[in-house]
C-alpha cells in the first residue's frame, strides 16, 4: 500500500473515530436534553443528509479538476466545527442548522477519498482498497462509542464537552488531509456538465438497492439510538450496541474483496441481513436481541458500498470516475434524507416500532428484486 492510501486510511480513520464517538449519543441529547420530539430527530436526521444529494454533484465536478486532498482538509475542517457547535445548541432548530454543515462538510469527504484511492488503485485493487478505507472508517466508528463511554460513565463529562472533545479530534484529519495534498493529482480539463447523473439511469437496480439500503442506514444513525434508550437501554449500553454494530461492519469489510467474486449473491444476502436486522427490532427487548439486530445490519449497510461503487466504477471510463462518484454519492444522500424524513413521523404518529416493521417489509421486495436482477449486479470491465 502506497504512502497517500496510508493517509487516506488514517484520515478516515481519525473522522470514523468523531463519527462514532458523538453520533449514537447526538439522538439521545437531543431528546433527553434538548427536547426534541421523534419527528424533530426526523427533521434533524434530514438536515444532516439533504445537502448529501446536491454537494456531491459539484464536488465530483471539482475532484477532476482541483487537488483532491485540498478538498478533504476543506471538509474535515467544516466538520470539525460544525460538531462543536452541537456544544452549544439548546434548540432543535440549531441542531438541524449545525447538522446540515455536517452535511456539507461530509460531501467534501467521502468523495474525495473515493477519487483518491480509485486514482491510486488498479481495476484488480480498486475493491480491495476501497473496502479497507472503509474499514478503517469503521474500525474508528466502532473506537468511538467505547472512547465515549470512557468520557461519559469513567470521567463523567456532559455530552456537550463531549461533542467539543470530538470536534478536536476530528481537527487532526486536517493534518493528514494536507499531507495527501502534496501528492499532485490526475487533473482533467473538461467541460464541466451534470451529464453523470444520467449516467447513473444506467444502474436502476443498483440505485433501488442502495436507496432501500442508506433509507435504513438512516434510520438507524438518526433516530435508533433514541428507541434504544425508550426501549431500556441506558447511555453505555447504546455506545456498547453501536461498537457491536462497529464489529460487524469490520468484519464484513475485511471479508469485502473475497465476497467481491460472488456480487450479486453478496448483495443479495445483505438485503436479507438487513431486512431481518430491522424486524428483530421489532421484537427485541435486551441487549442480546439489539445487539443481534445491529450485527445483521452492520454486515448488510458495509458490504453495499464497496459492491455496488465496483460496480458501477466497471463500467465507467476514468477519465471521468471524479463526476460518476459524485452523483454515486448523491444516491446515498437521498436515501440518507429519505430514511429519517419517514422515520421521524412515522415514529410520532404510530409508534416507534413502526418504521422498522415497514422497511423491513420493503426490505423483502428489494430482495425478490435484487434476485430477479442479479446477473446486472455483477462487476464488468471497460477500456479505461
Amino acid at each position: 500500500m502506497n504512502r497517500i492510501l496510508i493517509l487516506v486510511n488514517i484520515t478516515g480513520f481519525i473522522i470514523g473515530i468523531s463519527y462514532g464517538l458523538h453520533g449514537p449519543i447526538l439522538p439521545v441529547f437531543a431528546k433527553n436534553i434538548v427536547g426534541a420530539t421523534y419527528s424533530e430527530l426526523g427533521l434533524i436526521g434530514l438536515a444532516n443528509f439533504i445537502p448529501y444529494m446536491f454537494i456531491p454533484l459539484f464536488v465530483g465536478i471539482l475532484l477532476d479538476r482541483i487537488n483532491n486532498g485540498f478538498l478533504l482538509a476543506l471538509g474535515a475542517a467544516i466538520n470539525s466545527a460544525s460538531i462543536y457547535l452541537l456544544s452549544i445548541a439548546h434548540s432543535a432548530p440549531e441542531i438541524m442548522g449545525f447538522r446540515i454543515m455536517t452535511g456539507v462538510a461530509h460531501a467534501f469527504f467521502w468523495p474525495p477519498c473515493e477519487s483518491i484511492i480509485s486514482n491510486q488503485s488498479s481495476e484488480k485493487d480498486r475493491v480491495k482498497n476501497i473496502s479497507w478505507f472503509t474499514m478503517f472508517f469503521v474500525i474508528g466508528f466502532m473506537i468511538g462509542p467505547l472512547l465515549g463511554t470512557v468520557f461519559l460513565e469513567g470521567l463523567d463529562i456532559t455530552y456537550r464537552i463531549l461533542f467539543q472533545i470530538t470536534a478536536f479530534i476530528l481537527a487532526t484529519a486536517i493534518i493528514t488531509a494536507l499531507l495527501v495534498s502534496k501528492k499532485k493529482v490526475r487533473i482533467h480539463h473538461e467541460r464541466i456538465s451534470f451529464s453523470s447523473v444520467k449516467e447513473m439511469k444506467r444502474f436502476p437496480e443498483v440505485i433501488v438497492l442502495l436507496i432501500f439500503c442508506t433509507s435504513s442506514f438512516g434510520i438507524i444513525l438518526t433516530i435508533y439510538p433514541a428507541f434504544l434508550n425508550d426501549n431500556g437501554m441506558n447511555d453505555t449500553d447504546i455506545l456498547l450496541l453501536y461498537f457491536v454494530f462497529g464489529i460487524s461492519r469490520v468484519v464484513s469489510l475485511a471479508l469485502a474483496g473475497k465476497l467481491a467474486r460472488k456480487t450479486s449473491q453478496t448483495l443479495i444476502a445483505a438485503t436479507i441481513a438487513v431486512s431481518v436486522g430491522l424486524t428483530i427490532s421489532v421484537v427485541a427487548d435486551s441487549l442480546i436481541t439489539f445487539g443481534i439486530a445491529l450485527v445483521l445490519m452492520g454486515f448488510g449497510f458495509s458490504i453495499f458500498f464497496p459492491l455496488t461503487l465496483e460496480i458501477i466504477l466497471s463500467r465507467t471510463s476514468k477519465k471521468v470516475s471524479g463526476k460518476i462518484i459524485g452523483a454515486y454519492e448523491t444516491v446515498f444522500g437521498l436515501g440518507w434524507a429519505i430514511g429519517p424524513t419517514i422515520g421521524g413521523p412515522i415514529t410520532q404518529s404510530f409508534g416507534n416500532h413502526t418504521p422498522y416493521l415497514i422497511f423491513g417489509i420493503i426490505g423483502i421486495g428489494v430482495t425478490i428484486l435484487a434476485i430477479i436482477s442479479r446477473r446486472k449486479l455483477e462487476p464488468q470491465r471497460v477500456l479505461n
